[in-house]
């Protein structure tokens, strides 16, 4: 579960990100595409979106996450049937409809049924040669990590607010993360200061 402390102040950091640049140099010169962002309906990425000419498409998969298996660390995420009304109600979309996919941090907190169903199907709905950007805690052992809320500031640069922490739901080093993306075209990986894995996924 996410933890909020009443206590606890917001941290806001600013860095480059090589991800995202690489993310809209995919997307340079061209005009009317679908983007995917699962971190929720966030202004600056709907401005900046939309902006450049395309579509975005916000879905809060995490606290989708929490309403349907009620957590994720207290969570049985292996239900199929809970599973189904998992990808119903937040990835029901005809194969092929997406142009890329903004997933931040949100696979960790999945555990691996859903987590496999989830890639899945963002493997059918993104067209081939499209780009997922995607977040991993760096540390293999870690037991809470930091939430973050991904803001676009430019074609670079990223705002990382700090929403609380939780405990993900898995951990992977870069050997499981390529297994993970195996059905994918290619997987490149950033380290970046703030002990994230940045990572760009071609489809």
């Amino acid at each position: 579960m996410l933890k909020k402390g009443g206590l606890e102040k917001e941290i806001v950091t600013t860095r480059q990100s090589r991800g995202l640049e690489q993310f809209f140099g995919y997307i340079r010169e061209q005009t009317g595409l679908s983007i995917l962002d699962l971190g929720g309906a966030c202004q600056d990425n709907i401005n900046f979106i939309t902006n450049l000419g395309h579509r975005i498409t916000p879905q809060s998969i995490l606290r989708s996450v929490e309403e349907t298996f009620g957590g994720v660390t207290d969570a049985d995420q292996s239900n199929p049937h809970q599973i189904e009304s998992f990808l119903k109600n937040n990835l029901d979309y005809p194969a092929g409809t997406f142009d890329g996919v903004l997933l931040w941090d949100t696979l960790q907190f999945m555990a691996p049924a859903l987590l496999t169903a989830v890639l899945d199907r963002v493997h059918s709905i993104v067209r081939p040669h499209s780009y997922l950007l995607v977040y991993f805690n760096a540390e293999e052992r870690v037991r809470v990590t930091p939430v973050y809320s991904f803001r676009i500031q430019d074609k670079t640069t990223l705002m990382l607010v700090q929403r609380g922490t939780r405990a993900p739901a898995q951990t992977f080093n870069n050997r499981g993360l390529e297994k993970l993306f195996a059905k994918f075209e290619s997987v490149k990986f950033f380290l970046t200061r703030e002990s994230l894995r940045e990572i760009i996924v071609r489809r």
